[in-house]
């Protein structure tokens, strides 16, 4: 277990409180029931620029991204962050189809690039505390993800 100090109790209890505002907590809400394309092409015609729901997109990732950056600068231990914070893999493993694809869009390599690096930790971490916890989660949002592309074609 790493060493935590104060300022990093403070930030990381800074970011929750972030993640409690109204509109954020909307935007959470909306991509963990609603974010499940497969490809840029799928995202732009379900989310176009300038809806609502694009809107909630840009506030999760950019969220998510900013808490990962400061994660991967060192500023959180890892561990006591993985502890408080398992939404951050449940977005990049939603995010993670199209990651590719928006990079080469913007021509910006790293894009996502903290979000994916720490989710990867995350998920070394998840695993030693807690062996074959990924698949298991992972068949439960591809369940979630199932579900919902039916009630979509419905």
């Amino acid at each position: 277990m790493g060493t935590v100090n104060h300022d990093q109790a403070n930030l990381l209890l800074r970011l929750y409180e972030i993640r409690r505002e109204p509109r954020m907590r909307q935007a959470r809400s909306w991509f963990l029931r609603h974010f499940h394309p497969q490809s840029l092409e799928e995202m732009n015609q379900t989310i176009p620029p300038g809806s609502d729901e694009h809107t909630s997109l840009r506030m999760v990732t950019s969220y998510w991204e900013m808490a990962a950056s400061m994660v991967d600068r060192g500023l959180i231990d890892d561990e006591f962050f993985f502890e408080n914070n398992g939404e951050i893999w449940i977005v990049w493993d939603r995010l993670r189809h199209v990651a590719p694809e928006l990079r080469a869009f913007y021509k910006n390599p790293s894009n996502f690039a903290h979000l994916e690096a720490v989710s990867k930790r995350f998920e070394v971490w998840r695993e030693r505390i807690a062996p074959g916890s990924t698949a298991v989660l992972r068949q439960i949002l591809d369940q979630v993800t199932a579900q919902a592309a039916k009630a979509a074609s419905e």
